[in-house]
């Protein structure tokens, strides 16, 4: 359905890289979600009153909170379209962020509350009496559910937006949930046994769960994740097709949201070749990276010696004895200084995070190491955590 509605509703629907596209999408996702959001919640809260179950009626303002995610939804696309201005010259992208985490915090606040009310029913019991439209009731609403999730999840894939896969994944979660109240309902209406109390524990639970997910998600975007493994592969893949560039490091990536992508990285070319022929070449990949990635990139060149012997001999020994330290570190950015008394090996290292020495007693080992072989070795070494 959701292909069918994007095809009438939305112009140039397959091209989910334009701006105008992915906030049409996103409308469309939202106000999807507040239509069916407060049609369950409404039938929810009727049958839930009809038969006395606190945990229909909890599923019903979960349902009913779920609306008021999407319309923080709904307008988060509509700001995060905003273009750039002179306070925000990023755009307004990662208002998104924002949204998906006002989203976590109302799925748990709904998980607090349905807790509370459960628990207190379990020492406070009351009868409930599920009747067949109920049980019918609850299983339209599943059936409901999985479909905004599922159909959710492949348009937040599909658009690259946080906030989207936020509510797919609170979806998902409520569809579980209800499936405890209608198991609830089943057991109440065969046996004697009351459950829903205990039932209305669980879709808390599941609800809380689901509510810490999304809001890790959307803490890691904020204090900002690692880039995707596919935007660096595609980015030193364009720059390696460039015989010029003998070799890329220190890259860094921001994101200030879906198609806002900033880049910088060292590209390291041969020192004695033209400066004029480098730096068109530098040109050509940067034009590149925003025209086929949407990045934009900065990209400084490294000069480096490469027809020296004794300067190639010295970076292999500076590489292997970095190795003997951790086989996960590597180098660049190799110069040679030749003095009377001592001489500098300068270099950077690549360490990974997961290398639990410090930085000072990696330079302290790989300086005594170099030492053994030659003590009129000297090292610079500057350390970039990976």
């Amino acid at each position: 359905m959701i292909r069918v509605l994007s095809r009438l509703c939305i112009k140039d629907h397959h091209r989910v890289e334009l701006p105008s596209v992915r906030h049409a999408y996103g409308v469309m996702m939202s106000i999807i979600g507040i239509v069916a959001n407060l049609a369950l919640s409404i039938l929810k809260l009727i049958f839930g009153t009809i038969s006395g179950s606190i945990a229909v009626t909890a599923d019903a303002m979960n349902n009913f909170s779920d609306a008021g995610s999407q319309i923080i939804s709904l307008i988060s696309f509509k700001m995060s379209a905003k273009p750039a201005d002179r306070d925000h010259p990023f755009g307004h992208a990662r208002i998104e962020y924002v949204a998906s985490m006002i989203v976590s915090f109302l799925v748990l606040l709904v998980g607090f509350e349905l807790f509370k009310e459960s628990v207190h029913k379990i020492f406070n019991p009351e009868p409930s009496n599920f009747s067949t439209a109920v049980m019918i009731a609850l299983g339209i609403s599943i059936v409901v559910k999985l479909w905004l999730g599922l159909s959710g999840r492949r348009v937040a894939r599909r658009i690259g937006s946080s906030v989207v896969r936020a509510t797919s994944v609170d979806s998902i979660s409520d569809a579980l949930a209800t499936s405890a109240v209608l198991v609830s309902a089943i057991i109440s209406r065969f046996t004697d046994f009351q459950t829903d109390a205990y039932m209305g524990v669980i879709v808390s639970v599941i609800i809380f769960v689901s509510g810490i997910k999304i809001l890790n998600e959307t803490k890691n975007s904020i204090l900002g994740a690692p880039p995707s493994p596919e935007i660096v592969e595609s980015i030193a893949g364009i720059a390696g097709e460039y015989e010029q560039i003998i070799g890329i490091h220190d890259m860094v990536v921001h994101s200030y949201g879906t198609g806002k992508t900033i880049a910088s990285l060292h590209a390291e070319v041969d020192g004695a070749q033209d400066v004029y022929l480098i730096h068109d070449i530098i040109d050509t990949v940067e034009r590149r990276l925003y025209d086929e990635l949407g990045v934009r990139a900065t990209i400084h060149m490294d000069p480096i010696v490469t027809n020296d012997e004794r300067v190639s001999e010295l970076s292999s020994l500076a590489l292997e004895v970095s190795k003997t330290v951790d086989t996960r570190i590597s180098i660049h950015d190799f110069r040679f200084v030749e003095g009377v008394t001592h001489s500098n090996l300068i270099f950077d290292i690549t360490v990974p995070f997961e290398v639990k020495m410090t930085d000072g007693e990696i330079c302290d080992e790989i300086e005594r190491r170099i030492k053994q072989i030659n003590g009129s070795y000297f090292t610079v070494i500057t350390v970039d955590r990976q």
